[in-house]
């Protein structure tokens, strides 16, 4: 393995006897480093080439913008891999990792979304859910709730704003409140305030994270710009009425945060494609420009394909977040070529691109994006849709993407480790993840979620404001969990219950170099620009 030390540019290696030697070159193979990805930028999956999203080590970029918290440190956790030396050997040497039993992680059943609004406030129904989301003014009028209404929940709504006031009355601010199992978290984004109460095992920043996603949502529908001219104009006015029938949005991102990893570690999926039939669907997308395009984006279902954008502009990973949002959240964009608004706020929070959505074809998963800065680009979009489909159907590539529709993810047996289960791998640098299907004990929604429960609880404790764990080892009843992260990447394993400690240490290794192999079918190496 080569790595270097201290950012001198100076090639080490690890020797046989566990000692690091000095070589004179890296190796010009990423694929024979036994445990690649100690430095950034050489992990599996990091791109050779521009990255395609704003650098984002981990959700800590979402919450740059909001006071540090400081939150109880869960006793007999302990703090691995030090110095440089100890993380470039932590894969070779028994680690000392905290094992402790699993939280328990209950999953409230689902239920269609009409009867979530018609929910009695008062009853038990509604008190049992394990998240709560409230949307409301600064001056207290109620604007978004997740279950319930929001004329039910106006008083509520009210006591909520009167704490924060009183605490800002004293020059504090309220974060967060514990008590009895609950956490209650707020984020004051003026003008609006947005408060999540939880039963889960999500530590502050995370539900704070939330949050944010679910302001960035509503931003992304209005302009901050224009939410800020409302609110100076007239500081009770019911933002209801602007956002009347966008609350499906909100609602389906709050599942998505409770389901898709993606959102969890701040990165995207691609669905696995031969690196030579994504370089061509690349390359005809990028053929099919216009003046005013800033991004091209081909999705199949909640999958990147490829994403080709201008040069010198960046997207952020939570912009294409809402992005898949909005397409996931409608049908009826698959009825034609849609042309709407949409403001980009991790772009640019004062103003709209707008974007024509369109499928390839009626029964297709495939949905082309296209981001332009001109509201009137419609038709010019349009035919660049139509110039990119004539190039691709002349092409195999059409033909092979079809065929890696039919398969959209993948076994974890290709992987080759019996007792593994599932696992989540994040290149830090590219800004991708990846994860195979969920096998047999996972198919039911409440079990993923709880096992998706159990990721966040883990991702928590690796990105604890007061003491950052390198890495923690969790044993339970129904699974075995390993997080571990890195400079260059994060990697979450979940295991069989009969599996070792040392094993699991021993699988991470074999995980890697097998994600090595397999790293250009899995992400996007090599993204390209106008």
């Amino acid at each position: 393995m080569a790595v270097y030390v201290h950012n001198k540019g100076i090639p080490w290696e690890v020797q046989q006897n566990g000692t690091l030697a000095p070589v004179d070159h890296l190796r010009n193979e990423r694929s024979e480093s036994p445990t690649p990805g100690l430095v950034v930028g050489t992990e599996p999956g990091a791109g050779q080439e521009s990255a395609m999203f704003v650098h984002a080590q981990s959700f800590e970029d979402l919450t740059a913008d909001s006071e540090p918290t400081t939150e109880p440190e869960p006793e007999g956790e302990t703090v691995l891999g030090e110095s440089a030396e100890e993380e470039a050997l932590c894969l070779g040497a028994e680690q000392e990792t905290q094992e402790e039993q699993q939280p328990e992680v209950e999953v409230e059943e689902e239920r269609p979304e009409n009867r979530s609004k018609e929910e009695d406030v008062c009853s038990e129904v509604w008190r049992s859910h394990r998240k709560h989301v409230f949307v409301l003014s600064e001056a207290g009028k109620p604007i978004y709730t997740r279950y319930g209404t929001e004329e039910a929940l106006s008083s509520t709504m009210g006591v909520m704003m009167a704490l924060v006031s009183v605490v800002e009355a004293d020059k504090n601010i309220i974060r967060s409140i514990h008590a009895d199992g609950y956490k209650v978290v707020f984020l004051r984004k003026t003008p609006l305030v947005l408060v999540g109460v939880s039963q889960t095992c999500q530590s502050d920043r995370e539900l704070t994270r939330e949050l944010q996603y679910i302001y960035y949502q509503i931003v992304s529908l209005l302009t901050l710009t224009q939410l800020n001219h409302i609110f100076q104009h007239k500081q009770n006015y019911d933002l209801r009425r602007l956002l009347a029938g966008s609350e499906h949005l909100t609602d389906n991102l709050l599942r998505l945060l409770d389901r898709d990893p993606g959102l969890l570690l701040s990165a995207v999926t691609c669905l696995p494609l031969a690196s030579s039939t994504r370089d061509l669907v690349s390359s005809s997308l990028q053929a099919a420009k216009a003046k005013s395009l800033v991004f091209s984006i081909l999705l199949a279902g909640d999958r990147l394909v490829t994403l080709v954008r201008k040069k010198d502009q960046y997207l952020h990973h939570m912009d294409l977040h809402l992005l898949f949002n909005l397409v996931g959240s409608s049908s009826s964009f698959r009825e034609g070529e849609g042309w709407t608004p949409i403001c980009l706020p991790k772009f640019n929070t004062a103003g709209f691109f707008h974007a024509h959505i369109s499928y390839l074809e009626p029964a297709s998963d495939l949905c082309l994006i296209l981001v332009s800065t001109d509201r009137e680009d419609f038709f010019n979009l349009s035919d660049c849709k139509r110039r990119f489909l004539e190039r691709l159907s002349r092409r195999t590539a059409y033909q092979s993407l079809k065929e890696a529709l039919k398969c959209p993810s993948y076994s974890v047996t290709q992987v080759g480790i019996p007792e593994l289960r599932h696992f989540l791998y994040k290149s830090k640098s590219s800004g991708l993840y990846t994860s195979p299907e969920l096998p047999l004990p996972y198919q039911s929604l409440e079990e993923q979620e709880r096992l998706m429960g159990l990721y966040q609880y883990l991702h928590s404790r690796l990105h604890q404001p007061t003491r950052p764990l390198r890495s923690i080892y969790r044993c339970g009843e129904t699974e075995n969990l390993l997080a571990w992260v890195t400079s260059g990447f994060e990697l979450y394993l979940c295991f069989s219950p009969l599996g070792t400690k040392a094993m699991a240490v021993a699988a991470v290794n074999k995980l890697l170099k097998w994600i090595r192999r397999e790293e250009d079918r899995l992400f996007i190496l090599s993204p390209m620009t106008y």
